[in-house]
């Protein structure tokens, strides 16, 4: 399975990068996944809860917003897709 996360500002990509979940996925797992993109990307880890996994379950995606973060982003959002 493959994660697609975008750092987007004003509607524009500014960074972007493909997270490969090497074992099987699990959302049990979901915030390994998150702190591991995070560090790749090099932004803060934004706190997760049950309603960002279960959009993520639900339809492919997740976003998260500066409110999600403890830290400043730096960006618009954070935006989570899965590839298919």
């Amino acid at each position: 399975m493959r994660i697609w996360a975008k750092l987007i500002t004003d509607g524009k990509i500014q960074k972007q990068y493909v997270y490969e979940v090497k074992e099987k996925f699990t959302y049990s797992h979901f915030f390994d996944y998150l702190i591991e993109i995070c560090q790749a990307v090099d932004i803060p880890t934004p706190v997760l809860t049950k309603t960002h996994i279960f959009n993520f379950a639900k339809f492919n995606h997740v976003k998260f917003i500066p409110r999600d973060f403890v830290e400043t982003l730096g960006y618009d959002q954070l935006f989570l897709e899965n590839i298919l």
